[in-house]
């Protein structure tokens, strides 16, 4: 055994369920429990192709456990021969920050630490992600592979005790490891310029324009000062919570109406702010807001395929947008208008890194807050931001005035998610499996006033690498275009979460005024009495509606 290297010994194998392309997650607690991060890094450096002498990635949303965890990385990865370790200071690193710097570093690897939008701290969450050197998220052959390294492991290597130098940027070794530590905002901000007429937005921001962007004390934090108050020239206090904390200040960093409501509350209820927008722990979902007006993100993703042109760097136009098969058509209709080709997916960003590596779209994304484009392998939050804040400096109006005249054009699609949280998990899978087993039946029956014309188990054929995935929500697809459909969400720690995603279309002729939970009471009446989710779940109302 090399000098410096400690080889641990496991009792018994590291026994956990397969991770996802979202990583690993779980309470803090567990992550702290011995030879538990450990043992799943261990499995990472053993099954990633090319570690040894290769290049990683690595850094986090600082929340707690954070820098803990850069520590157990870079001492392991020395053990295991890795050549170099590119992290940050303070190991702040958002998730679309690190994906561009694996592309631009050519890094074999990069692990984030990150549980997204779930909640931090020492009772809160925490997550291991492992993107692959294209800079999205692990294929599944990889993640089936650490799964089955993580269940015969005996024991794991790493370098003795060494402190690790995160405050400012600088070089060290450990052993024959070099440890980078760069600023991790000057990349990603170079990237932003490449793609945005700063020149145009500074402009806009220097007059009666007033923005409130808030990172939710999340790693976006350092990324929206530099940009909207330095570099765009935003007035001092345009970006709120902008300090990264270990618990994220004891709140939920999600950016939607209930747990951004503070943010909401500022532009819904007044006409004090033109612009807000929120991003979440990671970085790479948004919420965008104009005076006394939500932008759900399904039309969000629309109206930056309609605008895209107005940006420099999609201004030759789009091969193709893509969205995740919850996510409402709205993206549909102006793709076809435009002469491109729309993709549905399953949801997972996996499935829009292969049409992006291909070529085949330059937009894509999905109904929970993600949107992103080939300019990374990631959803990008503050890119929307940036995106969104580029369309109103070349248009000059305000964003309800654009999404009236979106809604004109191309018709509106009323559209909600109703989620249903920390389900008992026997409760939650009872209700979707007794749906699933009836949709053969359900074709030609009555439901809320239309009929049901497809009843089917959502499955997609890839149409780059060929592959099929199936098991993807349960839709209900009516006669006249609307849609319910129902997913489970394995996403968080505490039980099981239903998804709910309610959708109805109104071309440019019809009403194009009511409030969407209004408009879509009929479908969430029926698909409760259909699923029984009152009765089954115990809720009178779901915990979020977005």
């Amino acid at each position: 055994m090399t000098s410096g290297v400690h080889q641990i010994p496991l009792d018994q194998p590291f026994s956990d369920q397969k991770p996802g392309t979202s990583g690993l997650r779980k309470s803090s607690r567990q992550f702290e429990t011995p030879h538990y991060l450990e043992s799943f890094i261990e499995a990472i450096l053993r099954t990633v192709p090319g570690i040894a002498g290769g290049t990683l990635v690595v850094g986090g949303d600082g929340r707690y456990g954070n820098r803990r965890a850069i520590g157990v990385i870079a001492r392991m990865a020395a053990a295991h021969g890795v050549a170099r370790i590119i992290t940050t200071t303070g190991g702040i690193l958002s998730t679309p920050a690190a994906s561009n710097l694996i592309r631009q570093r050519q890094a074999t690897a990069g692990i984030i630490l990150s549980a997204s939008h779930n909640p931090g701290g020492p009772e809160g969450d925490f997550g291991v992600k492992v993107n692959g050197a294209n800079g999205g998220p692990a294929p599944e052959s990889l993640t089936d592979a650490i799964y089955a390294c993580t269940q015969s492991l005996d024991g794991y290597r790493i370098w003795e005790e060494t402190a690790l130098a995160l405050d400012t940027p600088g070089q060290q070794s450990i052993g024959n490891l070099q440890l980078e530590v760069i600023d991790g905002v000057d990349d990603y901000v170079a990237l932003m310029q490449q793609l945005f007429d700063f020149d145009a937005i500074a402009d806009l921001l220097k007059g009666d324009f007033p923005i409130a962007f808030d990172a939710m004390h999340a790693v976006t934090g350092p990324y929206a000062k530099r940009l909207l108050e330095g570099l765009l020239g935003a007035p001092a206090g345009s970006v709120r919570n902008a300090v990264p904390l270990e618990d994220f200040g004891g709140g939920h960093p999600d950016p939607n109406l209930t747990y951004a409501h503070e943010l909401a509350e500022l532009l819904m209820g007044s006409d004090a702010y033109r612009f807000g927008a929120a991003c979440d722990g990671d970085g790479d979902r948004n919420m965008i807001l104009g005076t006394r007006c939500f932008v759900n993100p399904s039309d969000s993703l629309a109206v930056l395929t309609a605008n895209a042109t107005l940006v420099p760097g999609y201004a030759a136009g789009l091969s193709g947008v893509a969205r995740s098969m919850p996510t409402s058509a709205a993206a549909d209709v102006v793709a076809k208008e435009l002469g491109i080709p729309c993709f549905e997916t399953p949801t997972g960003w996996k499935f829009f890194g292969n049409l992006l590596d291909a070529g085949r779209i330059t937009l894509c994304g999905e109904e929970s807050f993600g949107t992103g484009s080939n300019h990374i392998r990631e959803k990008d939050g503050l890119w929307a931001v940036l995106f969104w804040l580029n369309i109103l400096a070349k248009r000059r109006e305000p964003v309800a005035q654009i999404m009236a005249e979106h809604w004109s054009r191309f018709g509106r699609h009323y559209y909600s998610r109703h989620d249903y949280e920390a389900i008992a998990s026997d409760a939650a899978h009872g209700l979707y499996n007794r749906v699933k087993e009836m949709l053969p039946t359900l074709v030609g029956q009555s439901f809320a006033g239309r009929s049901i014309a497809t009843a089917d188990d959502f499955a997609y054929t890839d149409p780059v690498d060929g592959s099929l995935t199936s098991g993807q929500g349960l839709r209900l697809l009516l006669d006249d275009g609307s849609r319910v459909v129902l997913r489970l969400s394995g996403t968080g720690t505490q039980g099981a979460t239903l998804r709910v995603y309610l959708e109805s279309y109104v071309p440019p002729s019809g009403n194009l005024h009511q409030d969407p939970q209004a408009a879509l009471g009929d479908l969430i009446s029926a698909i409760d009495n259909l699923a029984e989710i009152k009765t089954r779940t115990g809720m009178d109302r779901p915990t979020v509606i977005t």
